[in-house]
């Protein structure tokens, strides 16, 4: 469901079979950042930009437990 949603997105940008080489660095970035800035609602409405910044700020807590090799 996710790839498909995500095509479907990009879609609004890029119709089917585009090849990408042809487009400005700059543009792809566009679109990135504007797929980035979409909120989700497995994110409660954040967006993933906003989600990835509270993980990356959150303190690492290793997990606990014995580790088996």
């Amino acid at each position: 469901g996710t790839n498909e949603n995500t095509n479907g997105l990009l879609r609004q940008y890029f119709p089917k079979g585009t090849d990408l080489s042809g487009y400005h660095p700059d543009y792809l970035d566009y679109v990135a950042a504007q797929l980035n800035n979409r909120p989700r609602k497995r994110h409660h409405w954040r967006t993933p930009a906003e989600r990835l910044d509270q993980l990356l700020s959150e303190p690492f807590t290793p997990p606990t437990g014995a580790l088996t090799a």
